[in-house]
């Protein structure tokens, strides 16, 4: 997601042509992302609250009959979503509260599901089944078939949810004999009083629902549902996740970068990023969580590598080897463990990482390109990934590709993948200058800041005028104080959403960075400051 050197085949744009408060609301964007910069390196935004979680938590209150005060806070913040113009909050706040008699009648459930991919398919389903079913709002449906339950192949999240949710619908069809000892081994093994297993909130309480109709258990869900609580949030209702404070802090460094932040802001944030690299040489999304990932690994390397390339170099290499590990046949990349399906955003992630080694990633490089190719649709799109926007990946994927030799050439694909992607973004431009999540979508920040990303790698000048429009419509959003008001687009597990309200300042800081690289010089203007919770640094190598 770095900065690119622009190529002889991308003329710059002439500043002129776009808002003229551009530089001042990129300067308070900036400022205003410095300003939650912690002396530690972190920047720190708690997840909001979610429906889904908060719904779970009250039925379990119910039926325990425990904690009240923390119900009625609960019950204060579902009431507010009854009538969310989400069909899924709809649906789980009206059946935590009320008790609907069915699903089929306020959710489109082949449609939610959808929009996960493929391989997920029959595990999302049967989890949507178990949540139904838990708040009263399940269909008369059978118990799913045993490859809902297969846990070969999956990553330890994945095991642990999808083995509660086994544990939830075995009962509810009186099928106990299905819950076996290891099963009940390794939800227990989830449970430490005062610690959410891997940060995780939404396993935390499906554990406690698959284990508290089981005897010998009572304890022990009760210590859970006291953990929980330690994380009901000031509007009553629970999170998905405690926070995701590596991924928001790696996205901000690079989006501070490309706006010129000053270097012991962005020395502060790689030594944060350096703290918290696994054993296995890469990242997960949380200091609280052990299962490291494509994404965060991938995003970190850029991290390091636009800070201090050879000071960073050991962790570094240890990174690119975690990333090879995982590497899989057809070139491309899985989000956690090998052998798992190969997914187009983390192979565009992990090509965005390894173009930091030059030649010495030329093969993968290669072969990644050519799996991303293969996953793009004749549109320009590609499968779902972890954003609710299509945008989302494509404008990793058109970075991705942009930034090897190969992308003017007829008929690679790198060429394939960047010309579609353009043509994808400047066909779907919304009347108002943004762009929507998806084509006929009402335009928001983040998908305005994707786009943007994506026309500023473009080739020629004709892609300067939407770009300008969108970069107006962007500016539009922002608040007094310099962050953007943005619709939430990330998405755990798949397809369900959840908010991060930093994201948004982030991609859209990175996005202007993007868009003035592209300009134009400016006239010279005074330095930037660091950051007043940054010590100055003396040296840094971009």
């Amino acid at each position: 997601m770095r900065l690119s050197r622009i190529t002889p085949d991308q003329p710059r744009w002439p500043r002129a042509a776009f808002p003229t408060d551009l530089a001042s609301a990129t300067a308070r964007l900036r400022a205003h992302l410095l300003s939650r910069l912690d002396s530690d390196g972190a920047v720190r935004d708690p997840c909001h609250s979610r429906v889904l979680e908060s719904a779970l938590l009250l039925a379990l209150l119910d039926r325990a009959h425990q904690q009240p005060a923390a119900r009625d806070r609960l019950a204060v913040y579902l009431s507010g979503h009854r009538d969310s113009p989400q069909p899924l909050d709809r649906l789980l706040a009206r059946a935590a509260l009320e008790r609907p008699p069915a699903a089929a009648d306020l959710l489109d459930v082949e449609h939610f599901l959808a929009q996960a991919p493929d391989f997920t398919g029959a595990r999302k389903r049967a989890l949507l089944d178990a949540i139904l079913l838990l708040l009263g709002a399940a269909c008369d449906t059978a118990l799913p078939g045993a490859d809902a339950f297969d846990l070969r192949g999956l990553h330890t999240w994945a095991r642990v949810q999808v083995t509660a949710v086994k544990a939830v619908l075995a009962h509810a069809h009186r099928q106990p004999h299905l819950i076996g000892a290891r099963d009940l081994e390794l939800l227990c093994s989830t449970q430490r009083p005062g610690t959410v297993w891997e940060g995780n909130l939404l396993i935390h309480l499906s554990v406690l629902h698959a284990l508290a109709p089981l005897p010998g258990h009572h304890a022990l869900v009760t210590d859970g549902i006291r953990t929980a609580l330690e994380h009901q949030r000031p509007d009553g209702g629970m999170p998905f996740i405690c926070d995701e404070d590596t991924w928001v802090t790696a996205t901000s460094g690079l989006a501070l970068d490309a706006t010129g932040a000053h270097a012991s802001a962005l020395e502060a944030i790689a030594g944060r990023l350096l703290r918290l690299q696994q054993p296995s040489g890469g990242w997960s999304y949380t200091e609280h969580a052990q299962l490291a990932d494509v994404d965060c690994t991938s995003v970190a390397i850029e991290v390091l590598h636009t800070t201090a390339p050879e000071a960073h170099r050991p962790a570094i290499n240890r990174a690119i080897g975690a990333l090879h590990a995982l590497r899989g046949p057809d070139g491309g990349f899985p989000t956690y463990l090998a052998g798992a399906p190969s997914e187009a955003s983390m192979t565009a992630a992990a090509v965005n990482a390894l173009s930091t080694q030059g030649h010495h990633q030329q093969t993968a490089v290669q072969d990644a390109l050519g799996h991303l190719a293969s996953q793009q649709h004749a549109d320009g799109s590609f499968p779902p990934d972890w954003s609710s926007s299509r945008l989302h990946t494509i404008f990793r994927a058109t970075l991705a590709a942009r930034r090897h030799p190969s992308h003017a050439t007829p008929g690679s694909p790198a060429q394939q993948i960047t010309r579609r992607a353009t043509r994808l973004v400047l066909d779907s431009q919304n009347p108002d200058g943004g762009w929507g999540r998806h084509r006929d979508a009402t335009s928001d920040a983040l998908s305005t800041a994707y786009a943007l990303i994506t026309l500023s790698a473009h080739s020629d000048l004709t892609a300067a005028g939407p770009a300008a429009q969108g970069a107006a419509y962007l500016l539009t959003h922002q608040r007094p104080d310099g962050s953007i008001a943005g619709l939430a687009d990330s998405i755990g597990p798949r397809p369900f959403g959840f908010t991060i309200p930093a994201l948004a300042d982030t991609f859209t800081l990175l996005a202007l960075g993007h868009l003035n690289h592209r300009l134009t010089p400016a006239k010279p203007s005074a330095p930037i400051p660091p950051s007043p919770a940054m010590q100055p640094a003396t040296t840094a190598n971009p």
